[in-house]
């Protein structure tokens, strides 16, 4: 859009000139009258407050020669950041003073609780700690002596059922075979009678009571056990050492002689094959002699009737053990005389 020649007429100096030729057009005076707005005074003290000379600009960052109704925004959002810097800044600057003084008076109120209490607790802690327990300068001390002689073994239990002499406790038939019955396993067999006699040949049959007697025997103690229709009696004989009882077993032949009674009837008494056992131990010999209460013999096969005869000779066997047991404890916890 032109606007040809009808643009305000700035005289000789263009646009650049004023157009009041310099001169106040208040005459001195404020546009309001009277003193004016700053009391008479100019309040810039002649100075244009908006620097609007040439090169310069109005109050909102115009320059002179730019449109007037269009404002600088670079200008006024580089002049709020600005601002906003120096505000965050002063906020900074005063936290951390805020937090300084903080510390200098808590450093301030340790040194002085220090200087209170007069007192370095890391040396005080190290004053107060027990003085150790004088040593002793002579540190050898008697070594424990032991004896050069050896200690005696243990007493052996089949010693004291070896020999007479030494074979003195208590000996019956109860203490052989105690109790009313007797369990092995999961097998119970009732007790029947007992006897004792110091006839031993007339406790046995056949060629057994010769041996017996041609080895010095001393007695024989009998007693009878029964599970159903099969017995069994057993019959132990005492001698005077070990040599004599393993001489009698190894000479031995017929049987102990069968002892019924107290629930038992008679048992292997005419034609029935019954079974013998021999053994020894110490100074004792141990018979078995197994058979049923009927007319009934026992074969290889019978596994029931060796199961009872077996039981009763292993029975027989531990009750001699513990004696010699017995006896070589007791020897052992006695007082030294």
């Amino acid at each position: 859009m032109s606007f040809g020649q009808g643009g305000p007429h700035w005289g000789p100096g263009g646009q650049d000139q004023d157009p009041y030729g310099g001169q106040d057009p208040y005459g001195g005076r404020s546009r309001f009258g009277g003193q004016g707005e700053y009391g008479g005074r100019n309040a810039y003290r002649g100075q244009d407050p908006y620097n609007s000379g040439p090169g310069g600009g109005d109050r909102f960052g115009h320059r002179a020669n730019d449109d007037a109704s269009t404002p600088d925004w670079a200008a006024l959002a580089d002049a709020s950041a600005a601002r906003t810097r120096r505000k965050r800044l002063l906020m900074v600057g005063g936290g951390a003073l805020a937090t300084a003084l903080i510390a200098g008076v808590v450093a301030t109120a340790i040194v002085s609780s220090t200087k209170d209490d007069g007192r370095n607790t890391a040396d005080d802690s190290i004053s107060q700690r027990p003085a150790p327990p004088d040593l002793p300068q002579n540190t050898t001390e008697p070594e424990p002596s032991f004896s050069s002689v050896a200690p005696l073994p243990p007493p052996d239990p089949k010693d004291f059922i070896s020999d007479r002499k030494k074979d003195t406790a208590t000996l019956s038939a109860d203490t052989l075979f105690p109790g009313k019955k007797l369990t092995m396993g999961d097998r119970v067999y009732a007790k029947g009678a007992t006897a004792r006699t110091g006839n031993c040949a007339a406790a046995t049959r056949g060629a057994l009571g010769a041996a017996l007697e041609n080895n010095g025997c001393d007695q024989v103690f009998r007693a009878t056990y029964s599970a159903g229709d099969i017995a069994v009696t057993v019959g132990v004989a005492t001698f005077e050492n070990e040599a004599k009882a393993k001489k009698a077993v190894q000479q031995a032949s017929g049987s102990i002689a069968p002892l019924p009674g107290a629930g038992v009837p008679t048992f292997c008494k005419g034609g029935p094959v019954c079974r013998s056992t021999y053994n020894s131990y110490g100074r004792y010999a141990f018979i078995t002699y197994t058979g049923y209460t009927k007319a009934k013999s026992i074969t290889k096969g019978d596994d029931k009737a060796f199961q009872i005869g077996d039981d009763l000779g292993e029975f027989t066997f531990r009750q001699i053990r513990r004696r010699g047991e017995a006896q070589a404890s007791a020897a052992a916890t006695a007082p030294a005389g």
